[in-house]
Protein backbone atom coordinates (compact mmCIF):
# COMPACT_ATOMS: atom_id res chain seq x y z
CA UNK A 1 0.00 0.00 0.00
CA UNK A 2 1.47 3.64 -0.54
CA UNK A 3 1.56 5.47 2.34
CA UNK A 4 1.72 8.73 0.78
CA UNK A 5 -2.12 8.23 -0.24
CA UNK A 6 -4.05 10.38 1.93
CA UNK A 7 -7.84 10.94 1.21
CA UNK A 8 -9.53 14.29 2.15
CA UNK A 9 -12.08 13.39 4.72
CA UNK A 10 -12.51 17.07 5.86
CA UNK A 11 -16.54 17.12 4.97
CA UNK A 12 -16.90 13.69 7.13
CA UNK A 13 -19.17 14.45 9.28
CA UNK A 14 -17.86 13.20 13.31
CA UNK A 15 -20.50 10.84 13.85
CA UNK A 16 -19.39 8.80 10.92
CA UNK A 17 -15.32 9.00 11.81
CA UNK A 18 -16.49 7.83 15.41
CA UNK A 19 -18.12 4.66 13.57
CA UNK A 20 -15.53 3.68 11.76
CA UNK A 21 -13.02 3.56 14.95
CA UNK A 22 -15.96 1.73 15.89
CA UNK A 23 -15.70 -1.62 13.72
CA UNK A 24 -12.11 -1.20 13.13
CA UNK A 25 -9.85 -4.44 15.13
CA UNK A 26 -7.57 -4.28 18.05
CA UNK A 27 -8.40 -0.92 19.05
CA UNK A 28 -9.56 -1.03 21.71
CA UNK A 29 -6.97 1.00 23.62
CA UNK A 30 -6.89 3.52 20.96
CA UNK A 31 -10.90 3.95 21.70
CA UNK A 32 -10.46 3.82 25.62
CA UNK A 33 -7.91 6.77 25.11
CA UNK A 34 -10.34 9.27 23.11
CA UNK A 35 -13.55 8.27 23.80
CA UNK A 36 -14.34 10.95 26.06
CA UNK A 37 -13.35 13.31 23.90
CA UNK A 38 -14.91 11.56 20.56
CA UNK A 39 -18.40 10.94 22.84
CA UNK A 40 -19.24 14.68 23.82
CA UNK A 41 -21.34 17.00 22.03
CA UNK A 42 -21.97 13.48 19.79
CA UNK A 43 -25.44 13.72 17.74
CA UNK A 44 -26.52 10.66 19.12
CA UNK A 45 -29.96 10.39 16.64
CA UNK A 46 -27.46 10.74 13.71
CA UNK A 47 -25.14 8.73 15.15
CA UNK A 48 -27.75 6.11 15.37
CA UNK A 49 -28.97 6.38 11.60
CA UNK A 50 -25.89 6.27 10.15
CA UNK A 51 -25.37 3.30 12.23
CA UNK A 52 -28.99 1.59 10.94
CA UNK A 53 -27.94 2.58 7.63
CA UNK A 54 -24.48 1.81 6.90
CA UNK A 55 -25.63 -1.79 8.44
CA UNK A 56 -22.90 -2.05 11.02
CA UNK A 57 -25.13 -2.05 14.21
CA UNK A 58 -24.66 -4.81 15.06
CA UNK A 59 -20.62 -4.12 15.30
CA UNK A 60 -21.23 -0.83 16.33
CA UNK A 61 -23.59 -1.89 19.45
CA UNK A 62 -20.67 -5.01 20.76
CA UNK A 63 -18.02 -2.10 20.71
CA UNK A 64 -19.98 0.56 22.47
CA UNK A 65 -21.51 -1.83 25.27
CA UNK A 66 -17.48 -3.47 25.67
CA UNK A 67 -15.52 -0.03 25.63
CA UNK A 68 -18.11 3.07 26.51
CA UNK A 69 -21.42 2.05 28.01
CA UNK A 70 -20.94 4.85 30.50
CA UNK A 71 -20.99 7.54 28.07
CA UNK A 72 -23.76 6.25 25.53
CA UNK A 73 -27.19 7.27 26.63
CA UNK A 74 -29.44 4.61 27.37
CA UNK A 75 -31.86 5.05 24.54
CA UNK A 76 -28.73 4.52 22.24
CA UNK A 77 -27.59 1.05 23.93
CA UNK A 78 -31.00 -0.25 24.07
CA UNK A 79 -32.08 0.76 20.61
CA UNK A 80 -28.73 -0.71 19.53
CA UNK A 81 -29.25 -3.70 21.45
CA UNK A 82 -33.07 -4.11 19.81
CA UNK A 83 -31.36 -4.17 16.31
CA UNK A 84 -28.89 -6.46 17.38
CA UNK A 85 -31.27 -9.16 18.90
CA UNK A 86 -33.66 -8.68 15.68
CA UNK A 87 -31.21 -8.89 13.46
CA UNK A 88 -30.00 -12.07 15.22
CA UNK A 89 -33.50 -13.53 14.56
CA UNK A 90 -33.18 -12.41 10.81
CA UNK A 91 -30.02 -14.09 10.07
CA UNK A 92 -31.29 -17.57 11.69
CA UNK A 93 -34.86 -16.93 9.74
CA UNK A 94 -32.49 -16.46 6.41
CA UNK A 95 -30.70 -19.60 7.14
CA UNK A 96 -33.66 -21.54 7.64
CA UNK A 97 -34.90 -20.80 4.08
CA UNK A 98 -31.22 -20.92 2.42
CA UNK A 99 -31.05 -24.60 3.81
CA UNK A 100 -34.04 -25.41 2.19
CA UNK A 101 -33.76 -23.47 -1.18
CA UNK A 102 -30.41 -25.20 -1.12
CA UNK A 103 -31.89 -28.59 -0.87
CA UNK A 104 -34.79 -27.90 -3.46
CA UNK A 105 -32.53 -26.86 -6.08
CA UNK A 106 -30.21 -29.29 -5.48
CA UNK A 107 -32.81 -32.14 -5.27
CA UNK A 108 -34.05 -30.96 -8.82
CA UNK A 109 -30.56 -31.08 -10.44
CA UNK A 110 -30.16 -27.13 -10.34
CA UNK A 111 -26.66 -26.03 -9.38
CA UNK A 112 -26.71 -23.09 -7.20
CA UNK A 113 -24.01 -20.71 -5.13
CA UNK A 114 -25.23 -18.34 -2.42
CA UNK A 115 -23.27 -14.99 -2.89
CA UNK A 116 -24.10 -13.45 -0.06
CA UNK A 117 -26.36 -14.25 3.19
CA UNK A 118 -25.96 -15.87 6.37
CA UNK A 119 -23.31 -18.24 4.86
CA UNK A 120 -21.02 -15.50 4.04
CA UNK A 121 -21.84 -13.75 7.38
CA UNK A 122 -20.58 -17.00 8.89
CA UNK A 123 -17.31 -17.01 6.55
CA UNK A 124 -16.21 -13.93 6.90
CA UNK A 125 -17.26 -12.99 10.54
CA UNK A 126 -17.68 -16.74 12.78
CA UNK A 127 -20.84 -15.39 13.63
CA UNK A 128 -24.00 -14.88 11.61
CA UNK A 129 -24.85 -12.12 14.17
CA UNK A 130 -22.42 -9.75 13.41
CA UNK A 131 -23.44 -9.26 9.65
CA UNK A 132 -26.71 -7.88 8.12
CA UNK A 133 -28.57 -9.51 5.50
CA UNK A 134 -32.02 -8.34 3.92
CA UNK A 135 -32.48 -11.19 1.67
CA UNK A 136 -30.84 -14.43 -0.23
CA UNK A 137 -29.07 -14.08 -3.15
CA UNK A 138 -28.34 -17.45 -5.02
CA UNK A 139 -26.81 -17.72 -8.65
CA UNK A 140 -27.93 -20.30 -10.94
CA UNK A 141 -26.79 -21.34 -14.49
CA UNK A 142 -28.51 -19.16 -17.01
CA UNK A 143 -29.99 -22.44 -18.83
CA UNK A 144 -31.53 -23.12 -15.35
CA UNK A 145 -33.14 -20.20 -14.69
CA UNK A 146 -37.00 -20.95 -15.92
CA UNK A 147 -36.84 -24.17 -14.04
CA UNK A 148 -35.47 -22.50 -10.77
CA UNK A 149 -38.08 -19.78 -11.32
CA UNK A 150 -40.69 -22.52 -11.63
CA UNK A 151 -39.82 -24.01 -8.01
CA UNK A 152 -39.72 -20.83 -6.58
CA UNK A 153 -43.20 -20.03 -7.61
CA UNK A 154 -44.23 -23.88 -7.20
CA UNK A 155 -42.98 -22.50 -3.37
CA UNK A 156 -45.08 -19.95 -3.14
CA UNK A 157 -42.98 -17.06 -3.67
CA UNK A 158 -43.51 -14.48 -6.14
CA UNK A 159 -41.94 -12.34 -8.85
CA UNK A 160 -41.93 -8.69 -8.12
CA UNK A 161 -40.71 -7.83 -11.43
CA UNK A 162 -42.79 -9.54 -13.89
CA UNK A 163 -42.41 -5.92 -16.51
CA UNK A 164 -38.59 -6.82 -16.67
CA UNK A 165 -38.54 -7.24 -20.83
CA UNK A 166 -36.73 -9.94 -22.48
CA UNK A 167 -34.35 -8.00 -23.92
CA UNK A 168 -33.66 -6.95 -20.13
CA UNK A 169 -32.98 -10.64 -19.58
CA UNK A 170 -30.98 -11.19 -22.22
CA UNK A 171 -28.81 -8.38 -22.09
CA UNK A 172 -28.24 -5.86 -19.09
CA UNK A 173 -29.96 -7.59 -16.21
CA UNK A 174 -28.11 -10.05 -14.08
CA UNK A 175 -31.01 -11.16 -11.58
CA UNK A 176 -34.90 -11.25 -10.49
CA UNK A 177 -36.26 -10.78 -7.29
CA UNK A 178 -38.93 -13.02 -5.52
CA UNK A 179 -41.07 -12.20 -1.94
CA UNK A 180 -42.57 -15.07 -0.19
CA UNK A 181 -45.39 -13.67 1.36
CA UNK A 182 -46.08 -14.98 4.59
CA UNK A 183 -42.26 -16.28 5.49
CA UNK A 184 -41.68 -11.62 4.27
CA UNK A 185 -38.16 -13.46 2.91
CA UNK A 186 -36.93 -12.57 -0.83
CA UNK A 187 -34.79 -14.10 -3.09
CA UNK A 188 -32.55 -12.70 -5.65
CA UNK A 189 -32.18 -15.20 -8.32
CA UNK A 190 -28.96 -14.50 -10.55
CA UNK A 191 -27.61 -15.77 -13.32
CA UNK A 192 -24.68 -13.09 -13.50
CA UNK A 193 -22.57 -12.14 -10.93
CA UNK A 194 -22.54 -8.15 -12.18
CA UNK A 195 -24.60 -6.56 -14.82
CA UNK A 196 -22.61 -5.94 -18.34
CA UNK A 197 -20.39 -5.15 -19.57
CA UNK A 198 -18.70 -6.16 -16.42
CA UNK A 199 -16.71 -9.23 -17.52
CA UNK A 200 -17.16 -12.01 -14.84
CA UNK A 201 -16.10 -15.77 -14.40
CA UNK A 202 -18.54 -18.26 -16.19
CA UNK A 203 -20.35 -20.78 -14.05
CA UNK A 204 -18.51 -23.73 -14.26
CA UNK A 205 -15.78 -21.61 -13.17
CA UNK A 206 -16.47 -20.13 -10.29
CA UNK A 207 -18.56 -23.87 -9.57
CA UNK A 208 -14.62 -25.23 -9.84
CA UNK A 209 -13.39 -23.02 -7.13
CA UNK A 210 -16.97 -22.93 -5.14
CA UNK A 211 -16.68 -24.36 -0.69
CA UNK A 212 -19.16 -25.50 1.34
CA UNK A 213 -20.16 -23.06 3.98
CA UNK A 214 -19.85 -25.87 6.82
CA UNK A 215 -22.59 -23.72 8.35
CA UNK A 216 -25.77 -25.67 7.62
CA UNK A 217 -26.72 -29.00 8.05
CA UNK A 218 -27.43 -29.54 4.40
CA UNK A 219 -24.62 -28.30 2.14
CA UNK A 220 -25.26 -25.03 1.21
CA UNK A 221 -22.41 -23.81 -1.39
CA UNK A 222 -20.67 -20.17 -1.62
CA UNK A 223 -17.96 -18.85 -3.82
CA UNK A 224 -14.24 -19.51 -3.53
CA UNK A 225 -12.02 -17.77 -1.64
CA UNK A 226 -10.88 -15.68 -4.48
CA UNK A 227 -13.74 -15.52 -6.03
CA UNK A 228 -15.36 -13.77 -3.44
CA UNK A 229 -13.14 -11.00 -2.41
CA UNK A 230 -13.66 -9.90 -6.22
CA UNK A 231 -17.34 -10.32 -5.79
CA UNK A 232 -17.58 -8.29 -2.86
CA UNK A 233 -14.51 -5.46 -4.08
CA UNK A 234 -16.76 -4.99 -7.93
CA UNK A 235 -20.29 -5.24 -5.83
CA UNK A 236 -18.98 -2.94 -3.21
CA UNK A 237 -17.50 -0.60 -6.34
CA UNK A 238 -20.36 -0.80 -8.26
CA UNK A 239 -22.79 0.90 -5.46
CA UNK A 240 -20.09 3.86 -4.45
CA UNK A 241 -19.47 1.53 -0.73
CA UNK A 242 -22.33 3.90 0.02
CA UNK A 243 -22.78 1.29 3.15
CA UNK A 244 -19.72 0.58 5.60
CA UNK A 245 -21.03 -2.87 5.67
CA UNK A 246 -19.19 -3.56 2.28
CA UNK A 247 -15.86 -1.75 3.50
CA UNK A 248 -15.75 -4.13 6.61
CA UNK A 249 -16.28 -6.87 4.32
CA UNK A 250 -12.93 -6.55 2.56
CA UNK A 251 -11.08 -5.93 6.22
CA UNK A 252 -12.53 -9.55 6.80
CA UNK A 253 -11.48 -10.81 3.50
CA UNK A 254 -8.53 -10.11 3.95
CA UNK A 255 -7.75 -11.54 7.20
CA UNK A 256 -8.54 -14.72 5.46
CA UNK A 257 -6.35 -16.77 3.72
CA UNK A 258 -6.56 -17.00 0.43
CA UNK A 259 -4.27 -17.25 -2.85
CA UNK A 260 -3.55 -13.93 -3.41
CA UNK A 261 -1.68 -14.62 -6.82
CA UNK A 262 -4.90 -16.44 -8.12
CA UNK A 263 -6.20 -12.83 -6.60
CA UNK A 264 -4.24 -11.07 -8.72
CA UNK A 265 -4.63 -13.28 -11.58
CA UNK A 266 -8.21 -12.76 -11.73
CA UNK A 267 -8.08 -9.42 -10.87
CA UNK A 268 -6.05 -8.60 -14.87
CA UNK A 269 -8.29 -11.66 -16.57
CA UNK A 270 -11.30 -9.36 -15.69
CA UNK A 271 -9.91 -6.08 -15.75
CA UNK A 272 -10.91 -5.42 -11.73
CA UNK A 273 -7.77 -3.44 -11.27
CA UNK A 274 -9.85 -0.30 -10.84
CA UNK A 275 -12.08 -1.52 -8.76
CA UNK A 276 -9.59 -3.97 -6.18
CA UNK A 277 -7.30 -0.87 -5.78
CA UNK A 278 -10.42 1.22 -4.83
CA UNK A 279 -11.36 -0.78 -2.20
CA UNK A 280 -7.54 -1.72 -0.70
CA UNK A 281 -7.39 2.16 -0.91
CA UNK A 282 -11.01 2.65 1.27
CA UNK A 283 -9.91 -0.15 3.69
CA UNK A 284 -6.39 1.33 4.04
CA UNK A 285 -7.31 4.96 4.30
CA UNK A 286 -10.82 4.36 6.75
CA UNK A 287 -10.01 1.02 8.58
CA UNK A 288 -6.21 1.16 8.82
CA UNK A 289 -5.67 -1.98 7.33
CA UNK A 290 -2.83 -2.81 5.60
CA UNK A 291 -2.97 -4.91 2.20
CA UNK A 292 -0.47 -7.45 3.44
CA UNK A 293 -2.17 -10.24 1.19
CA UNK A 294 0.08 -10.06 -1.73
CA UNK A 295 -2.70 -8.48 -4.02
CA UNK A 296 -1.51 -6.06 -6.30
CA UNK A 297 -2.97 -2.33 -6.60
CA UNK A 298 -2.22 -2.37 -10.72
CA UNK A 299 -3.90 1.44 -11.18
CA UNK A 300 -2.79 3.64 -8.43
CA UNK A 301 -3.76 6.95 -9.65
CA UNK A 302 -7.08 5.42 -10.70
CA UNK A 303 -7.24 3.72 -7.04
CA UNK A 304 -6.70 7.17 -5.41
CA UNK A 305 -9.17 8.98 -7.61
CA UNK A 306 -11.88 6.50 -7.20
CA UNK A 307 -11.50 6.39 -3.62
CA UNK A 308 -12.23 10.16 -3.09
CA UNK A 309 -15.35 9.22 -4.98
CA UNK A 310 -16.66 7.13 -3.20
CA UNK A 311 -16.50 9.24 0.03
CA UNK A 312 -19.19 11.39 -1.20
CA UNK A 313 -21.57 8.28 -1.51
CA UNK A 314 -20.40 7.08 2.19
CA UNK A 315 -20.63 10.77 3.41
CA UNK A 316 -24.14 11.19 1.46
CA UNK A 317 -25.84 7.59 2.59
CA UNK A 318 -26.99 7.24 -1.04
CA UNK A 319 -26.16 6.61 -4.33
CA UNK A 320 -28.63 6.77 -7.61
CA UNK A 321 -30.32 3.54 -6.92
CA UNK A 322 -31.74 4.99 -4.07
CA UNK A 323 -32.40 8.76 -4.83
CA UNK A 324 -33.79 9.43 -7.96
CA UNK A 325 -32.60 12.96 -8.47
CA UNK A 326 -31.25 13.58 -11.68
CA UNK A 327 -28.25 14.79 -11.31
CA UNK A 328 -27.57 12.02 -8.98
CA UNK A 329 -28.09 9.31 -11.32
CA UNK A 330 -25.65 11.65 -13.30
CA UNK A 331 -22.81 11.72 -11.66
CA UNK A 332 -23.49 7.94 -10.55
CA UNK A 333 -23.46 7.60 -14.23
CA UNK A 334 -20.07 8.88 -14.51
CA UNK A 335 -18.64 7.47 -11.92
CA UNK A 336 -19.41 4.07 -13.51
CA UNK A 337 -18.45 5.11 -16.12
CA UNK A 338 -14.51 5.90 -14.50
CA UNK A 339 -14.59 2.57 -13.28
CA UNK A 340 -14.82 0.91 -16.00
CA UNK A 341 -11.41 -0.30 -18.02
CA UNK A 342 -11.11 1.52 -21.16
CA UNK A 343 -12.19 -1.83 -23.35
CA UNK A 344 -15.29 -1.70 -21.60
CA UNK A 345 -15.98 2.18 -21.74
CA UNK A 346 -17.91 1.47 -25.47
CA UNK A 347 -20.23 -1.21 -24.27
CA UNK A 348 -20.91 0.14 -21.22
CA UNK A 349 -22.15 3.79 -23.07
CA UNK A 350 -23.65 1.27 -25.18
CA UNK A 351 -26.29 -0.32 -22.08
CA UNK A 352 -27.83 3.17 -21.44
CA UNK A 353 -29.36 3.07 -24.92
CA UNK A 354 -30.38 -0.77 -23.81
CA UNK A 355 -34.47 -1.03 -23.86
CA UNK A 356 -36.10 -1.16 -20.41
CA UNK A 357 -39.18 -2.13 -19.19
CA UNK A 358 -39.90 1.72 -19.37
CA UNK A 359 -40.20 1.45 -22.80
CA UNK A 360 -42.42 -1.79 -22.55
CA UNK A 361 -44.88 0.25 -20.49
CA UNK A 362 -45.24 2.69 -23.45
CA UNK A 363 -45.66 0.60 -25.88
CA UNK A 364 -45.75 -3.13 -25.88
CA UNK A 365 -44.60 -5.56 -27.86
CA UNK A 366 -44.43 -9.76 -28.45
CA UNK A 367 -41.67 -11.97 -27.41
CA UNK A 368 -41.12 -12.25 -31.20
CA UNK A 369 -41.12 -8.60 -31.63
CA UNK A 370 -38.91 -7.56 -28.72
CA UNK A 371 -35.92 -6.45 -31.17
CA UNK A 372 -37.91 -3.48 -32.30
CA UNK A 373 -37.31 -2.16 -29.02
CA UNK A 374 -33.83 -1.37 -29.96
CA UNK A 375 -34.13 1.30 -32.88
CA UNK A 376 -37.59 2.46 -31.25
CA UNK A 377 -35.83 3.47 -28.10
CA UNK A 378 -34.78 7.32 -29.17
CA UNK A 379 -38.69 8.05 -30.25
CA UNK A 380 -40.11 6.14 -27.22
CA UNK A 381 -37.62 8.16 -25.00
CA UNK A 382 -38.46 11.20 -26.13
CA UNK A 383 -42.27 10.48 -26.11
CA UNK A 384 -41.68 9.70 -21.77
CA UNK A 385 -40.26 12.96 -21.84
CA UNK A 386 -43.18 14.80 -23.45
CA UNK A 387 -45.45 13.33 -21.47
CA UNK A 388 -43.40 14.13 -18.08
CA UNK A 389 -43.45 17.98 -19.53
CA UNK A 390 -46.94 17.95 -20.14
CA UNK A 391 -47.96 16.42 -16.89
CA UNK A 392 -45.58 19.08 -14.98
Amino acid sequence: MDNNVQLDLALMPKELKVLLELIKDDNDEYIHQHKSEWFTNMDWDYFLKLAMHHRIYPLVYLKVKEVAPELAPSHVLQTLQVEYQKNTFQMLHLSGEMERVSKLFTENQIRSLFLKGPAVAHDLYGDISLRTSKDLDVLVQKSDLEKAEELLLKHGYKNTQENITLNEKKGRNYHITYFHLRKKIEIELHWRLHPFPITQPTFNELWERKRNSNFTSYPVLILGSEDLFLYLSVHGARHGWFRLRWLKDIDQMLKQQFNSQQANFLQKKFRYYRMIGQALTLVNQLLSVEANKGIKILSKRNSKKLAQTAIFYIRRRTHSHINESKSLNNYHTRYLFLLMPPSRKILFILTLLYPSSKDQQVISLPNSLHFLYFPLRPFLWIWRKTVKLIKL
